[in-house]
């Protein structure tokens, strides 16, 4: 709370009505959340008098741009704008509850003289739902979230990249948000890599002084698919770190009842199927369930189908780890050996019996 009071008074003496607004929203939540309630929605009304100051500024402030391709380097999405459909694992879950924690008692902990930094980093494979969880915790603070982009910050002049770092730090800095680093390790990589040049390792310096200077009063997420190719002293910078691998066996059948939760099954209340596919989506990771979900779903509806059948569910899967259909037989054989009927088989690729037998004789 008490620095959102220190970012209204910033913001009054440089004269930015638009960041005095900003904050004290965002210190208007805060008061309602703690029970005062009368002085929360006193600076509310009194924002809402005000022409010209909406709840979420950002939709007005242009965002910072690449001085050399006039390129945004940073997306911003608005609470309102955030749409979830996310199972969390109780582990996880339970970690980020924490890091929420820390934020909203901060300045209760800096009065028991415990330094803490609002900073979260997000390691694991690609499509492990880093992204989604940024957005969750975004979700859950009731903040805008300014995610960087990586592909206009880094400039061709590193030189410029230097700049455009600091330009995003002090944008974020302007506004209560989280600043959010996707594919951190495009900037974060180790100092002591032989392949990176000089100029480059001083853009990785200039970064650890930003965070170091951010962290004191704003809420930084970092998120990295190679935390391997991390400096060593990046890590340090974090109060939390999280790992966020593959679902497991048992989080994977939550998946795929709350993807499927709004469409019509022939396997929702059969364990055995149910088993079968979570297994089949073993080692896929949380994006790659929901993509294959998805295309079978899509399928269906195209084909006319009010069910999604078990059969076709497992043939997208095969579809996805296969890429196509090179060999019918191998589609065949695949089915069969999960647990599909031969008259099933027979009606999914629209051949016959006969040939279905043929193709499995050898496995009779």
């Amino acid at each position: 709370m008490y620095t959102e009071i220190v970012k209204i008074i910033e913001g009054g003496l440089v004269n930015d009505p638009k960041k005095v607004a900003s904050y004290a929203k965002h210190l208007a939540s805060k008061l309602i959340e703690d029970g005062n309630e009368k002085l929360g929605t006193k600076i509310l009304n009194v924002l809402k008098n005000k022409k010209g100051l909406p709840v979420y500024q950002d939709k007005l402030f242009t965002a910072p741009v690449d001085n050399e391709t006039r390129l945004n380097i940073a997306n911003i999405l608005t609470p309102p704008d955030i749409e979830l459909n996310i199972k969390i694992s109780d582990s996880i879950k339970s970690s980020i509850e924490e890091f929420v924690g820390i934020v909203n008692a901060k300045s209760k902990l800096n009065e028991l003289g415990i330094e803490v930094n609002s900073s979260l980093l997000l390691y694991g494979p690609p499509g492990a739902g880093k992204t989604t969880i940024a957005k969750y915790i975004a979700k859950e603070l009731d903040l805008p979230l300014i995610t960087a982009r990586f592909d206009s910050l880094i400039s061709s002049l590193l030189g410029s990249t230097s700049k455009n770092i600091r330009k995003l730090f002090d944008y974020a800095n302007d506004r209560p948000c989280i600043l959010f680093l996707d594919e951190f390790d495009a900037i974060a990589k180790a100092r002591n890599d032989s392949q990176e040049m000089g100029e480059l390792k001083r853009v990785i310096n200039s970064l650890l002084q930003n965070i170091d200077e951010f962290t004191q009063n704003n809420i930084l997420i970092a998120a990295t698919n190679h935390e391997e190719l991390l400096d060593k002293a990046i890590w340090r910078r974090f109060e939390k770190v999280i790992e966020i691998g593959k679902p497991s066996t048992e989080e994977i059948a939550d998946l795929i009842g709350l993807f499927l939760h709004e469409v019509e099954t022939d396997f929702r209340n059969d364990e055995k199927k149910l088993k079968i596919l979570s297994g089949e989506f073993n080692s896929l990771s949380h994006s790659e369930i929901k993509k294959i979900i998805n295309s079978s779903v899509s399928k269906s509806i195209i084909n006319n189908k009010n069910v999604v059948r078990f059969e076709y569910f497992l043939l997208e899967i095969f579809l996805y780890k296969n890429h196509n259909i090179k060999d019918v037989d191998k589609a065949v054989k695949y089915l069969n050996e999960h647990g599909v009927s031969q008259n099933a088989i027979k009606d999914t690729f629209d051949i016959s019996l006969r040939q279905v037998r043929n193709i499995l004789s050898p496995l009779l």
